[in-house]
Parts: C-alpha cells; sequence; structure tokens
C-alpha cells in the first residue's frame, strides 16, 4: 500500500505508549493498532485531528505517500 502510517514514529518521540495515545484520542487500542499497522481503510478527520492534537505534529508526520515500486 502506498500510504504508510508512521504512528509509531510519532510514538516514540513522544515516548507514548499506544494505550495511553488510544485512551486520550478516545478509540480501543485494537484500533489504533489497526491505524498504526497500515490495515485500515479509512481515517475519519475527527480522529486524525484528535491524533495530531494529542501528538502535537501535523497530519503530514503521520501520513505519508510512497509510490509502488
Amino acid at each position: 500500500m502506498p500510504v504508510v502510517v508512521d504512528i509509531d514514529v510519532m510514538l516514540a518521540r513522544r515516548k507514548m505508549g499506544v494505550g495511553e495515545l488510544a485512551e486520550r484520542i478516545g478509540i480501543t487500542a485494537t484500533n489504533l493498532a489497526v491505524l498504526k499497522n497500515g490495515r485500515a481503510k479509512a481515517v475519519r478527520f475527527g480522529t486524525l485531528d484528535a491524533l495530531c492534537e494529542v501528538l502535537e505534529c501535523q497530519p503530514g508526520d503521520l501520513l505519508r505517500w510512497v509510490p509502488e515500486a
């Protein structure tokens, strides 16, 4: 999939665990793991907004497009 999710990178930079982030943005740890591992089919703007607010970052810090080889 050409869209890469870098939530784990931001979690490491903020020294935060998946459980804490999930609680702070209001989704289950399971749903956050699906998103974090790139298995999600879609992302709600509300969820993206909450991720950016809690992680103090921009959407481009969490998502990037990589062309398929």
